[in-house]
């Protein structure tokens, strides 16, 4: 992989409660990518994760803090989180999770798409195409990511195998001209699933990269049923408003 590409990435990671995962992910992902930056978005975690990343930043300075009100929402820090990408101009934007469940070494496999010829716009880390893997989840969720990621390619008609998924690098360069975070509504893990149809409906190339997907070993799971029906209401009222004609791909 070109290190251009590395020291141009801003890798960002949404937080809250993640003080036992969060070192050992940053740990890794930096041994992986010396190269790239890295911006925590903390919402303001009681058991202190803010402050742990703070502090290395003030002897790292490829680690970078935004303090948030609690809970704000994991879609609205990845559009903040990429603002401050662009504002700072980096070339590739990054999102993975800190709860270990995305291998930070895979990151060098989804830069290194982007200098195919297809020259692709967004790169997905996916769990659901050929090589790719899921550990540690049992039958029954594996089931329901499979079965929600069928339903999204059928109600949306999108060629994409995890839309849902959180592993993913998008150019910068498209994000700013495409205009898909100023209606970027959705505040929970839909956010994913938007802005992935946001990127096929206005014709960015869109590449999935096969990855090993880790259940997390630390912490609480943020998934809720509410997450689920946020999701869920989303994709089908988006899917209804394809098959009328609606121009429109937002709640809004």
């Amino acid at each position: 992989m070109s290190a251009a590409i590395e020291d141009e990435t801003l890798v960002v990671v949404p937080t809250f409660d993640e003080i036992e995962s969060l070192p050992g992910v940053l740990r890794r992902l930096l041994e992986a990518m010396p190269g790239v930056r890295v911006l925590v978005v903390d919402d303001s975690s009681p058991d202190g994760t803010g402050e742990w990343a703070e502090d290395l930043g003030a002897h790292d300075r490829r680690v970078n803090v935004l303090h948030r009100p609690p809970r704000s929402g994991l879609g609205s820090a990845y559009v903040q989180g990429f603002r401050w990408g662009l504002d700072h101009g980096f070339g590739y934007l990054a999102e993975m999770d800190a709860d270990g469940s995305h291998r930070p070494e895979e990151l060098v496999r989804l830069l290194a798409r982007f200098r195919a010829p297809d020259d692709p716009d967004l790169v997905i880390g996916s769990r659901w195409v050929p090589g790719g893997s899921v550990h540690g989840w049992p039958l029954p969720r594996r089931a329901l990511s499979r079965a929600g990621n069928l339903y999204i390619r059928a109600m949306l008609g999108m060629d994409v195998a995890d839309a849902t998924a959180g592993f993913r690098v998008y150019r910068a360069a498209w994000l700013e001209r495409s205009g898909a975070l100023d209606e970027a509504g959705a505040r929970g893990y839909g956010f994913q699933v938007e802005m992935t149809w946001a990127a096929t409906r206005r014709g960015a190339a869109v590449a999935e990269v096969p990855i090993a997907f880790d259940e997390r070993r630390f912490g609480a799971s943020k998934l809720s049923g509410d997450i689920f029906t946020e999701e869920l209401l989303m994709v089908t009222q988006w899917g209804i408003r394809r098959l009328l004609g609606s121009a429109g791909h937002g709640l809004r």
